[in-house]
């Protein structure tokens, strides 16, 4: 990737350049092998892939045939190849494979106890899923998440003013799921959790193919929102963001305490993300999450592992 490119945008995706991700268990960078590619291409990259946008795909009624389509018998048939394409471990699961009665019960499978351990240091904080992770230290500052110019409206993403003016300046952490990955989510850190908060939206893509064109897709979206009170950090916002095929956003669990590492919920079929913010000054991105942003790449890694810390000096 040239320096002009890497400048102007983080994941690269558009005219058919590949997005490129930094892999934290090996160092290595990736090239993300994305599921439906060329529809998508198609969709976000052409004038008649926008108009079919505008008039269809980013309607809920396309997600709700699409997820009554893998909620059939029939759909059990492309599980299998879906393991085997993309190269998942059924050891992880906590069902054998043959035991789902279809491709969305699979999606959302639950894994096996001790596949994802939690991180557990005193002011640790875990990632909430798994996926490709983007870091932004101070969003007074940033201007150019997926591409340059495109600015992130916090108040509208949370849909309360008051909301926003306490994390501004904060520090954000974008989740990016992508259908191979392991659809349920969890809590970042520990506390008192209050009741999720629906907005209502459309269900546009968060890939890097779309987000590049137009950021406002995150805060247009369908998305749930949660506000965790923590002794330490104060205030931590979770937002969960459906997408195109997304039609469900189930959240396991109510308010109440709860602690770092429980599960918060799970999506349906499609690609998705959860954005976790954090008050000014609270936190301490981990070092190759801050650096694989400033090279112009998310950061592979899941759920329960360190994301952050405490900040040492506020």
């Amino acid at each position: 990737m040239d320096v002009k490119a890497r400048e102007e945008c983080l994941p690269m995706s558009m005219s058919g350049q590949p997005i490129e991700v930094i892999n934290r268990y090996t160092g290595a960078v990736e090239v993300e092998q994305v599921y439906g590619d060329r529809w998508l291409r198609w969709t976000y990259e052409t004038g008649a892939g926008r108009l079919a946008l505008a008039l269809a795909v980013r309607r809920s009624v396309f997600s709700r045939f699409f997820g009554w389509r893998m909620s059939r018998p029939a759909s059990r048939a492309k599980i299998a190849p879906f393991v085997r394409d993309y190269g998942l471990d059924p050891a992880e699961f906590a069902e054998p494979l043959e035991s789902y009665a279809s491709f969305n019960e699979f999606f959302s499978r639950r894994l096996r106890p001790g596949a994802r351990p939690v991180c557990g240091a005193s002011g640790d904080v875990a990632f909430p899923a798994d996926g490709r992770h983007l870091g932004i230290d101070d969003l007074a500052a940033a201007d150019h998440f997926y591409a340059k110019g495109q600015r992130f409206d916090l108040a509208a993403l949370v849909g309360e003013a008051g909301l926003a003016r306490r994390f501004a300046g904060g520090t954000m952490v974008i989740s990016r799921l992508c259908p191979v990955d392991y659809h349920r989510f969890h809590f970042p850190v520990g506390g008192r959790a209050g009741a999720p908060v629906f907005l209502e939206g459309e269900l546009y893509s968060v890939s890097p193919i779309a987000l590049r064109r137009r950021l406002d897709y995150l805060v247009e979206n369908k998305r749930a929102r949660t506000l965790v009170e923590t002794p330490d950090l104060g205030g931590v916002l979770i937002v969960e963001i459906g997408a195109t095929c997304v039609g469900t956003i189930a959240h396991t669990a109510g308010a109440g305490e709860v602690a770092r590492g429980d599960e918060k919920g799970y999506f349906r079929f499609g690609g998705s993300c959860v954005i976790t913010i954090f008050e000014r000054g609270r936190i301490d991105l981990a070092p190759d999450l801050r650096a694989a942003a400033a090279s112009g790449r998310e950061l592979y890694a899941r759920v329960g592992d360190r994301m952050a810390t405490a900040a040492r000096v506020r």
